[in-house]
């Protein structure tokens, strides 16, 4: 399984787990569909930051496939 770490591994519709904000301190993972990708940069030391087509908000820490 792919870390989040690198922005070119991660694509609109792809499922993946992310860590919320208010959830860094435990790492309770939220699973869901990307629907955008917020970082800019090529790569991020605490995962890539995108928005699930829930709406939640968080840093990539699984990418599980499509």
């Amino acid at each position: 399984m792919r870390n989040g770490m690198n922005r070119s591994e991660i694509k609109a519709g792809l499922r993946v787990a992310i860590v919320l904000k208010e959830e860094q301190c435990t790492g309770k993972l939220t699973e869901g569909i990307v629907q955008d990708i917020l970082t800019k940069s090529l790569t991020h030391s605490h995962g890539i930051k995108v928005r699930l087509a829930s709406g939640a908000v968080g840093r990539v820490k699984e990418i599980q496939g499509q």
